[in-house]
């Protein structure tokens, strides 16, 4: 097992509904191709944006399939986006392999656990290694990823956690929520220095806030919702953090600000921003209530100063 994630920037990806919430599957390949224009390195599919706990297996499957093969058909234009999914919500161990077979039987690059779905009775580490241990043997020969899915609950990764992620070989991506700059440097400096059997997991930061001076400690790139906003300049601070250190600071402050925008009715707001760029979708949600007249304005403000610093670093 050879495969690395592209670094970079990953949105995590959003579901478009149509009006009965059932999924609007144009508007997925539709979403797909947005994030390749803009330069996105990969997709986070079937993820807490995605709405995962809210959607019946054959939809977490079906969105990661349609990503995965509207991804491919990109490629085919000399640039791939890597490709990652998630999807299993249940408690029980036996639902929970049945639900991540499903979704690697769709292709996707890398199989992404939920640290949460494990001891579920948060005893600690150990039995949360055991579980996982029997959870990565009964996946087979397959690329996989650890994700501190903030619902129903955060489960931190802790210094043990990521020793047995680093070392097993199995693992090849880790979206940390921590929040915590020192910490996930820390984080990376384990990853770092810890051998391997085999992959050695990439480190992705899904905090806007800290993602410059996370960047700066080595770690592989953003993986978060502020990606369904303007990825571009997300892929920009991603390339430019050590080279224009200057123009670093200045991006990374407007986007650190910017993503205070999650807290306004998101996902709605992020699909009331993509239907205002032309990806069309409704901003209904299974999660979220109805965006107010509000909330759309503060998307309008932020989108004018993306539209700013666009301009400003020509992208």
């Amino acid at each position: 097992m050879k495969f690395e994630p592209n670094t970079g920037a990953y949105p995590t990806m959003i579901t478009p509904y149509n009006r009965d919430f059932s999924v609007d599957y144009g508007a997925v390949r539709a979403l797909v191709e947005w994030y390749y224009i803009k330069g996105c390195d990969g997709i986070f599919a079937s993820c807490q944006s995605s709405e995962i706990h809210l959607l019946p297996l054959a939809d977490r499957v079906k969105l990661a399939e349609t990503v995965c093969e509207t991804a491919r058909s990109l490629a085919r234009g000399g640039r791939r986006m890597t490709v990652v999914a998630s999807g299993h919500i249940s408690d029980s161990y036996d639902e929970q392999v049945e639900e991540l077979r499903a979704v690697a039987s769709t292709g996707v690059d890398s199989v992404i656990m939920i640290s949460n779905r494990f001891d579920i009775e948060n005893t600690g580490d150990e039995r949360w290694l055991d579980e996982v241990s029997r959870m990565v043997d009964a996946l087979g020969d397959i690329s996989l990823g650890i994700y501190e899915c903030p619902r129903p609950y955060k489960r931190l990764l802790t210094p043990r956690m990521i020793d047995y992620l680093t070392s097993c070989g199995r693992f090849a991506f880790i979206k940390d929520t921590c929040c915590d700059a020192l910490e996930i440097a820390r984080r990376q400096k384990q990853i770092d220095s810890t051998e391997s059997r085999g992959l050695k997991p990439l480190l992705f930061n899904a905090n806007a806030q800290t993602l410059l001076e996370t960047l700066r400690a080595g770690i592989a790139g953003y993986c978060g919702v502020m990606c369904n906003f303007h990825p571009e300049l997300y892929v920009k601070l991603c390339r430019l953090y050590d080279s224009q250190p200057k123009a670093a600071e200045l991006l990374g402050a407007f986007l650190s600000q910017a993503a205070f925008i999650e807290s306004m009715t998101y996902p709605s707001c992020a699909k009331y921003h993509l239907d205002k760029v032309g990806v069309k979708m409704l901003t209904v949600s299974r999660t979220s209530g109805e965006l107010s007249d509000y909330a759309k304005l503060c998307v309008d403000k932020m989108d004018t100063l993306a539209a700013h610093f666009d301009e400003l670093y020509g992208v």
